[in-house]
């Protein structure tokens, strides 16, 4: 899955303005357990049943509550991410 195709159906399941400052918490609160996952060192692919807690799932929350902060502020995260990467070559050659 694209990650456009990912904001949108983010977009089409959890959109609402009003809570955009909730999406941000929500957002600090995953990295928080991503920190966690990392400094247990549950890494690599889970499956099904080991995925609770894992690096992977807590990059997926935090993945999830970006595109849904990008959505309320009507941000193609997948546009800037070819702009953020052509000013970087820009400033780092």
């Amino acid at each position: 899955m694209r990650l456009k195709e990912l904001q949108e159906k983010i977009k089409a399941s959890d959109f609402n303005p009003e809570q955009a400052h909730g999406y941000f918490l929500k957002l600090i609160e995953e990295t928080g357990e991503l920190s966690e996952a990392i400094r247990k060192g549950k890494s690599g692919q889970p499956d099904l049943g080991d995925l609770k807690g894992s690096i992977a799932e807590e990059l997926y929350d935090v993945l999830y509550y970006v595109c849904a902060l990008a959505n309320l502020y009507d941000i193609d995260l997948e546009k800037t991410g070819e702009l953020k990467e052509t000013l970087n070559r820009i400033k780092y050659g």
